[in-house]
């Protein structure tokens, strides 16, 4: 409100205001420019009617769960894909951190959507992210060229998902502005929704992780078409103002006129890198790790952990981002009736983190029944989304609170810390969780070995380790086939024949397998006896981080009590009133 206040004081009002807004390129009203500019020049010059700004709300959605999607796809198929180009786990965590560090410059790329526009970037950023999904990283040769296309994907996410929230502000008044941004949430939680459900769906049958990719590429596509013909913005003078509600859009499109744009956008740096911008950030980007980890681990810790298969390990991500689906746009709406979001955000992480220490505690008990975790996991979703559209929410308006036409800056600044902590979170845990690498690396071959050779296996792990390797080098070593005879008659106490018998069926297994059995078998069960604590660790720091967020809800704009929010949106209206009063006499 006190910025409204002070543009209404530096406005200059004369009887017949000059309009240098371009030829309008929207049917929104004005000349119509010819078609191939309308592809590129998309601004409209008057605010849109309520229809056609939901029409364009739900392009940017849509855009916003497309890219989410292309991004999140590899968690889904992450063990084939680290099977595939025999990567290590601490490999594949690092693709996702320098993924992350090249997403988080792209973020403050896009802080130019203030001066050229938003619209552009979502648009062939689209493209971009689409055709290396399609294409790209499907036909990767090895673990370098997927690595680096993943973080060209990286690139192209960062500017866009920078762009969809700066777009959503643009189109959406304060007043209404918790539900749209509880929309456009929906963004990662439905991209990670439909991952898990394309993935759980189609992996019994498309068995290649590479048509995950196709798929999310074909729908990038289609939705980059979309974009491409009907994605429009605001001109910068409409959109570089402060917007209570649609009522004022008479007030907003005449002081457009009045408004250097030039002058607004100098020094955005300057002007967004302040305290209740960037502690926020930092807070809210804490408050996130458990979220995005669950983006990037959650099937190999339960397929690790757990021992679920990836489809059902998938099936648990459907119950987890269905719950953040339904909270953050219930919530979003509720927050703008109540007219607070503080109350909201506070009673979400402090749920969050509750279930989030509940949830890591999990860990050491991997025989949890199915539906015990979906019930543990639907409710540390549920609150995590009952923070985060409200937060998202307010911290746009303390954005316009500083400066509204610098809200793509403030984005950035918010964009790029997210991808830094998300960079500094993946490079911390294979650290903590040292355990998974040997499972998620030879761990899918020996689950398949035992399935096939079950009693063979079972006779493999009662011999020693030299034993084994002697074993596995060659039958005819008569002092270790001896050593092996002792050895099993001595931990399963059996007969020497009975002994012999095993050793006869370990002997009909495949060498290749025998000697994989041998050089990984007791890796494996070493690190997944130490698995469950490791993983617990890790939750436990992601539930910490969740309560380093409450504090920094204190710098963002707005009221904690309902009856000071009305007085103040009642003051506004005043003023509004006001000066439509004296636009009215003008």
């Amino acid at each position: 409100m006190r910025a409204n206040e002070a543009a209404i004081a530096n406005i200059e009002w004369s009887g017949a205001p000059v309009s240098t807004a371009a030829p309008v390129t929207d049917v929104d009203g004005g000349t119509q420019a010819t078609w191939p500019r309308t592809l590129w020049d998309r601004e409209i010059h008057h605010y849109p009617s309520p229809g056609r700004r939901g029409i364009l709300l739900a392009i940017v959605v849509m855009a916003t769960i497309t890219c989410y999607y292309q991004q999140y796809v590899s968690g889904a198929v992450s063990p084939s894909i680290l099977a595939h180009f025999d990567m290590s786990f601490r490999y594949y965590l690092t693709i996702v951190v320098v993924s992350s560090i090249v997403g988080a410059f792209a973020s403050l790329a896009a802080s130019l959507g203030d001066r050229f526009g938003r619209a552009n970037i979502v648009t062939f950023g689209l493209l971009g992210a689409s055709l290396i999904t399609v294409a790209g990283i499907p036909m990767a040769n090895s673990k370098l060229q997927y690595g680096g296309l993943f973080a060209l994907l990286g690139l192209f996410e960062g500017a866009v998902l920078v762009a969809t929230p700066a777009l959503v502000r643009d189109f959406s008044p304060q007043v209404r502005r918790g539900a749209a941004i509880g929309f456009w949430t929906l963004g990662p939680v439905v991209a990670s929704l439909i991952v898990s459900v394309v993935a759980s769906s189609t992996l019994g049958w498309l068995h290649p992780w590479q048509d995950q990719f196709h798929i999310a590429g074909t729908v990038g596509l289609v939705v980059f078409l979309i974009a491409l013909l009907t994605l429009r913005e605001l001109s910068p003078p409409i959109r570089d103002q402060l917007m209570y509600s649609v009522q004022e859009q008479v007030v907003i499109e005449a002081r457009a006129r009045g408004i250097d744009v030039e002058q607004a956008t100098a020094s955005p740096w300057r002007q967004m890198l302040k305290p209740n911008v960037v502690v926020p950030a930092i807070g809210v980007s804490l408050f996130l790790l458990l979220y995005f980890s669950a983006v990037g681990v959650f099937v190999i810790f339960f397929t690790s952990d757990f021992g679920f298969s990836q489809a059902k390990s998938n099936g648990i991500g459907n119950w987890f981002w269905a719950a953040d689906a339904i909270t953050v746009v219930a919530v979003g709406i509720i927050s703008d009736r109540v007219g607070v979001r503080k109350p909201f955000m506070l009673i979400g992480a402090i749920g969050a983190a509750t279930m989030g220490f509940i949830f890591a505690s999990m860990a050491e008990h991997p025989n949890t029944p199915y539906v015990t975790v979906i019930v543990i996991v639907v409710l540390l979703s549920a609150f995590r989304g009952f923070a985060y559209a409200p937060w998202m929410a307010a911290f746009t308006e303390t954005l316009e609170s500083r400066n509204p036409a610098l809200v793509a800056t403030g984005l950035a600044i918010w964009g790029w810390i997210l991808r830094v902590a998300v960079a500094v979170s993946f490079l911390v845990l294979p650290f903590v969780v040292t355990s998974s690498s040997p499972i998620v690396n030879y761990g899918p071959r020996l689950q398949a070995i035992e399935a096939q050779y079950g009693p063979a296996v079972s006779t493999a792990r009662a011999l020693s380790a030299p034993t084994a390797k002697a074993l596995a080098a060659s039958t005819g070593d008569k002092a270790a086939l001896k050593a092996a005879v002792l050895e099993i008659m001595t931990k399963e106490h059996v007969t020497a024949g009975v002994a012999i018998d095993k050793l006869l069926v370990l002997k009909a297994m495949p060498k290749d397998d025998r000697a994989y059995l041998a050089a990984h078998g007791r890796t494996v069960i070493a690190a997944k006896k130490t698995a469950p604590q490791e993983w617990m660790h890790w939750w436990w720091i992601c539930a910490g981080a969740q309560i380093l967020f409450i504090p920094t809800i204190f710098l963002l704009v707005g009221r904690w009590s309902p009856a000071r929010g009305r007085e103040d949106r009642e003051a506004h209206e005043r003023l509004v009133a006001e000066e439509r009063k004296a636009l009215a006499t003008t």
